[in-house]
């Protein structure tokens, strides 16, 4: 069985309040974006990867990835308008049948193990979405009052979001819905289940710059460790 990683670093730096958008942005002496890369490849060194990258920043990508990875399969496109239609196009670069994962890039330091996880539940479901407990309280804001939630009926979701190319490759051929958050809602709104998986509390994404000062933490303990 094949396997792909779609990664998707369409961002910006507007909430991080640089002028280079984040998933080029150095951590730990590499840019966010090849931490991402490095993660697959460790996890599935024959992994293909596609990295989905704002128009203007292509050929920088190009050049970054082909420099830190001349011997792995890395494929690239241009994202679009919305996450959806970022993920459509890299969906074009996949061949079934596979295992594909679908990633934020700016997830810098997921785990290999929770990639090598996801890969053994969607081979047995279909899919994997990982999730974690909230933690905080929470509140439904309604027009004049807010009402309690309860927690434990709660799960955050990161990605990897992963699913077998049967399922994922057609599911993205449907128009655009606007209630599309994530490829789990897609998959769902063309009739397919989706199966959660414990994720990671570490597995942060990286959008304020504080999160950079975070990751670079995590990334020492694991090479502590």
């Amino acid at each position: 069985m094949k396997t792909f990683a779609v990664i998707v670093a369409g961002g910006s730096g507007n909430r991080m309040g640089t002028a280079l958008p984040k998933q080029f942005l150095e951590l730990g002496g590499k840019p966010v974006l090849v931490h991402t890369a490095e993660a697959f490849l460790r996890a599935f060194p024959s992994i293909e990867l596609v990295i989905v990258l704002p128009a203007a920043y292509l050929v920088k990508g190009k050049e970054i990835l082909r420099n830190y990875f001349p011997d792995s399969s890395v494929h690239f496109t241009e994202g679009g308008s919305t996450r959806f239609h970022s993920v459509q196009q890299g969906l074009q670069k996949v061949k079934g049948p596979a295992i594909v994962f679908i990633h934020d890039a700016v997830r810098c330091v997921v785990s290999s193990s929770l990639i090598q996880r996801c890969y053994t539940q969607a081979m047995l479901k279909g899919s994997a979405i990982p999730a974690v407990a909230v933690k905080d309280s929470i509140r439904m804001v309604t027009e004049d009052k807010t009402d309690v939630v309860d927690r434990e009926m709660l799960r955050a979701i990161q990605t990897p979001q992963t699913f077998h190319s049967d399922i994922i490759l057609p599911s993205f051929q449907q128009e655009y819905d606007p209630a599309f958050t994530d490829e789990a809602t897609v998959v769902e709104k063309f009739g397919q289940k989706i199966a959660l998986i414990e994720g990671e509390e570490t597995n942060i994404k990286v959008t304020y710059p504080i999160d950079l000062i975070v990751a670079a933490k995590i990334l020492e303990n694991r090479s502590i460790i």
